[in-house]
C-alpha cells in the first residue's frame, strides 16, 4: 500500500480543496505497510516529529481496503456510529455501531446531525427542544441564552483564530508596506470586545494560538497605531487607492459588522477601505482564494507544523494569499524534524516573527468556540482543538440518567 491508497474525507466547509490539504500532510509517506494483523509501519521520506497527530487529524478517515473515488461517502469507517441516511447540506443520520472497538464510547443509539444556517432558527431549535446541542452561539444574544431554563453556554479556548488574507502576488499587496499599513490601520482590542463580545483575544498576525506548545510569547503585540500605518501607506503610494474587502457572514459570525468596524479603524490612518458583502452560499468557491482581500477562519491545528504546512508554505494548498518566504520554508523543514525542544521552539517563534512581519495575513483575533447545548447532556473536559469537542461529541458525550 503506498500513500496515495490512503482515503481521505472531506471538510464540508471548503470542498474539494481539503482533499488536497490531507495530501499535504502526507506528502513524506513514501511507503506503508503491515507487521502483522495489528500493526501498520509508515516510511517517511524525512524527520516528523508531529506524525501521529497528522494520523489523528479528521481530515483522514479508515475505509475498507479497496475503497475508492466517492466510495467514501457511504460512511463505511472505523467509528462509533453507522450511517443510516445522509442528504449533504440537509442532514445525517446514524445509528451507533454495536461493535464499536472503543470501550465506554458511543452512548447514544442514535444520532441526528442537521444543517441550520439560519442562526435564529438554530437557537429556536435549541431552545424548543428539537435540538439538544448548537454550535456558532450568536455571541450579541449569548447573554440572554445563558439566562435560559436547561440550556449550558460552552465557551472554549482552542486554537481558532479569524484571518483577514490578501494575495500578495496581486498589486498592490505585492507591497510590503501596504500589508504593514493595513495590520498597523485594524483596532484589535475593538474587534475582540465588539465582535466576540470579549470570548476570545487579541491576535498578532500569525497562526499560531497562545494554546500551542510554542506559541511566540515573548514576540512583540502588534496594536493599533494609525500614524504609523499612514507612514506605510504613504510610503508605498497607496493613500489614495481604495481597498475593496471582501466579507460575508459565512467566513464567521460577525464577518461583516467586522468589517465594517476595520473600514471606521482604517478611516483614521487615510486608508480607504470599501466593504464588498458577498452572499452566504458559495463564499468558500467563489471569494475566498479568489478575491484579493477577504474574511476567512481557521479552526487552527493542534501543531505548529499541521498549522504551517497546511496554509503558509510556498507549496501548501490552503496558503490563501500566495505568500512565499525561503526563509520561513526552511525553518518549517528544519523545525519539523528537530527533536531538541528549545531548538524547535525557536524555530517556531522565528517562523512567526516572519509571518508577523512579511506575511499576508491580518490575524487580529483568536477567538473562543461559543456553542451551547441541553443541561440533559453531560461530557468530560472540552477539546480545543475543534468545535463540537474536538469533533467527538456524539462519542465522548452522553445523557444523564
Amino acid at each position: 500500500m503506498t500513500a496515495e491508497d490512503v482515503i481521505f474525507s472531506i471538510n464540508h466547509h471548503r470542498g474539494e480543496e481539503s482533499k488536497s490539504a490531507a495530501k499535504a500532510y502526507l506528502k513524506s509517506i513514501e511507503n506503508i505497510k503491515t507487521d502483522g494483523k495489528y500493526e501498520i509501519i509508515f516510511e517517511l521520506s524525512g524527520g516528523s516529529a508531529d506524525f501521529p497527530f497528522i494520523l489523528g487529524d479528521y481530515h483522514l478517515s479508515i475505509c475498507p481496503a479497496g475503497t475508492k473515488g466517492q466510495e467514501w461517502e457511504k460512511g463505511i469507517g472505523t467509528g462509533g456510529y453507522i450511517l443510516e441516511r445522509w442528504e449533504p447540506g440537509v442532514r445525517a443520520f446514524s445509528k451507533r455501531n454495536p461493535n464499536y472497538w472503543k470501550e465506554g464510547r458511543a452512548h447514544f443509539d442514535e444520532v441526528e446531525t442537521l444543517s441550520i444556517v439560519d442562526t435564529n432558527a438554530r437557537t429556536n431549535a435549541l431552545k424548543t427542544g428539537q435540538i439538544n446541542y448548537m454550535d456558532r452561539v450568536e455571541l450579541k444574544t449569548v447573554h440572554l441564552l445563558k439566562k435560559m431554563p436547561g440550556i449550558n453556554v460552552l465557551a472554549t479556548t482552542g486554537t481558532a483564530h479569524y484571518t483577514i488574507p490578501m494575495l500578495v502576488d496581486k498589486s498592490p499587496y505585492n507591497d510590503n508596506n501596504v500589508r504593514m499599513a493595513l495590520k498597523l490601520a485594524v483596532d484589535r482590542e475593538a474587534l475582540v470586545k465588539q465582535i466576540l463580545r470579549g470570548y476570545g483575544q487579541v491576535g498578532n498576525d500569525h497562526p499560531i494560538a497562545p494554546v500551542n506548545k510554542y506559541h511566540a510569547k515573548n514576540l512583540e503585540q502588534r496594536k493599533y497605531d494609525p500614524e504609523k500605518a499612514k507612514f506605510y501607506m504613504k510610503k508605498a503610494g497607496k493613500l489614495d487607492h481604495v481597498f475593496n474587502l471582501h466579507a460575508a457572514d459565512a467566513a464567521f459570525a460577525g464577518a461583516v459588522d467586522a468589517a465594517v468596524l476595520i473600514k471606521e479603524h482604517a478611516k483614521k490612518a487615510g486608508i480607504n477601505i470599501n466593504v464588498v458583502r458577498e452572499p452566504d452560499d458559495g463564499y468558500w468557491s467563489n471569494v475566498w482564494i479568489k478575491k484579493e482581500w477577504v474574511m476567512c477562519y481557521w479552526g487552527g491545528r493542534p501543531t505548529e507544523d499541521m498549522m504551517f504546512s497546511v496554509a503558509y508554505a510556498t507549496d501548501a494548498p490552503w496558503n490563501d494569499t500566495h505568500w512565499k518566504n525561503d526563509q520561513f520554508n526552511k525553518l518549517l523543514v528544519a523545525a519539523r524534524a528537530e527533536l531538541d525542544t528549545d531548538k524547535r521552539r525557536k524555530m517556531y517563534e522565528d517562523m512567526q516573527e516572519i509571518c508577523r512581519n512579511d506575511g499576508g495575513t491580518i490575524v487580529p483575533m483568536y477567538n473562543q468556540m461559543v456553542e451551547a447545548s441541553s443541561d440533559k447532556l453531560a461530557h468530560g473536559p472540552m477539546s480545543g482543538h475543534m468545535a463540537l469537542d474536538g469533533m467527538r461529541n456524539t462519542e465522548r458525550w452522553w445523557f444523564k440518567s
